[in-house]
């Protein structure tokens, strides 16, 4: 099948064009181009990647700690009736697993050195249903946590701070005082380090500390429970499930899903990928724009070929129609090359940082601020598919007046000193 020859020539003002000096620095704008578009869109998709890896591994992380949901009494204070909430959460088709908890804060002590610390009071034998760390924890750590021995699990920063480990004793102090004689006099506890654990989440693995539900009741003095932790089938259903859950729960109760413990943070991230998602569109926009400059050069350089082709019977539209598919061909064959480059990075990003990192001798990503030691990505096609497009959109968009220009060449004016 015979192709029309706007696409030959176009085609061929696209790769031909060396054989003057004038010729060969149209080529090479035109390659400067072509280079700025695939960088500019291997550079959104390198970075928006590295972002929505980042929020999958701090999310993946925080929820191996955290639970999907959260079911708490007002104030701090006990369940009014944690059997009946139990019973409640678990007959919603969402839930596929529902523990009791108590959740306070205190000071842990380890001879001068004092740290504050998120205590969480679990039931080892039922949270395993609700967080992946207390799966890894639960012939471990876990299986220790035993009533009225008062042992804790420490996360493995706050252990390392504290300079203990396991079978070193700490104390422990609580919020409330003790009233005596004398005045309000703290109540201390002595523990004992059963265990630590490493979620990879630098905020618990500094300060959570974990006990027997039982021991926490009884150092806090509470009368049961303040609350149900609750694993879902779809994280992602997290609001609508909570929602439900506070129409039907018995109770004044407070209902928080894991997308509101950390909102701050994920609003954060999330307009950050829009504000940067703008400005790497905004380089491969003044890369497409370079466009004009290149075809504008062309259509002077070409007044004369242009002139033989309308005397010959190309219509005005043929003549726009061959430089369109020279600029649209530039910003194709970028785009292109900037999604290859931009994915190959994106895939291959666990590799190529530490191997930078062991070059320059240097640390990217220090753990205690930025929660993770690594460089993650997670290419999504809602985003790449996007970049493409915008791409491909302006480049086409850059050659429309040149291209209409040229098509306003006059014959007679252009071969007159010809």
């Amino acid at each position: 099948m015979q192709l029309p020859y706007e696409l030959i020539l176009g085609w061929r003002y696209t790769r031909a064009g060396r054989a003057t000096r004038r010729n060969g620095f149209i080529s090479f704008i035109s390659g400067v181009s072509m280079l700025g578009i695939a960088l500019g869109v291997a550079a959104l998709i390198i970075v928006l990647s590295v972002m929505n890896g980042f929020q999958k591994e701090v999310r993946d992380r925080m929820l191996s700690v955290v639970s999907h949901i959260e079911i708490f009494a007002p104030n701090g204070a006990a369940l009014p009736d944690a059997a009946l909430t139990l019973s409640q959460v678990r007959a919603h088709p969402q839930v596929v697993g529902a523990a009791p908890f108590i959740a306070t804060q205190a000071l842990l002590a380890r001879g001068e050195d004092m740290k504050g610390t998120m205590v969480r009071g679990i039931d080892p034998a039922r949270e395993p249903e609700v967080t992946d760390l207390a799966i890894d924890l639960k012939n471990t750590g876990l299986s220790r946590l035993i009533p009225g021995e008062f042992g804790v699990v420490l996360g493995g920063e706050l252990a390392r701070s504290l300079g203990v480990r396991q079978g070193d004793k700490v104390t422990l102090v609580a919020p409330s005082g003790q009233v005596t004689p004398a005045g309000i006099v703290p109540r201390l506890k002595q523990m004992t380090v059963v265990g630590t654990f490493d979620s990879g989440h630098f905020e618990y693995d500094s300060a959570l500390v974990l006990m027997h539900i039982e021991d926490a009741a009884r150092i806090f003095r509470l009368e049961g429970p303040t609350g149900v932790r609750v694993k879902l089938r779809d994280l992602h259903q997290a609001r609508e499930v909570a929602a439900d859950l506070a129409k039907t729960l018995t109770g004044e109760l407070l209902i928080r899903d894991w997308t509101r413990q950390n909102r701050t943070w994920f609003a954060a991230v999330q307009m950050e990928k829009r504000m940067m998602f703008i400005i790497l569109t905004l380089i491969v926009a003044v890369a497409a724009f370079n466009l004009v400059s290149t075809l504008v050069m062309t259509v002077t350089d070409k007044r004369a070929d242009i002139a033989i082709l309308r005397t010959l019977g190309a219509s005005p539209q043929s003549i726009m129609g061959i430089f369109v598919v020279q600029g649209a061909m530039v910003g194709v064959i970028g785009t292109f090359a900037g999604l290859a480059l931009g994915l190959g990075v994106a895939f291959n990003i666990d590799v190529i940082v530490p191997a930078l990192e062991r070059l320059f001798q240097a640390s990217f990503l220090p753990k205690d601020i930025y929660l993770i030691s690594r460089m993650p990505s997670d290419p999504q096609q809602a985003d790449i598919v996007p970049i493409a497009v915008i791409s491909l959109v302006l480049a086409f968009l850059a050659t429309l007046y040149p291209s209409w220009r040229a098509s306003r060449v006059n014959p007679a004016e252009a071969l007159r000193y010809e």
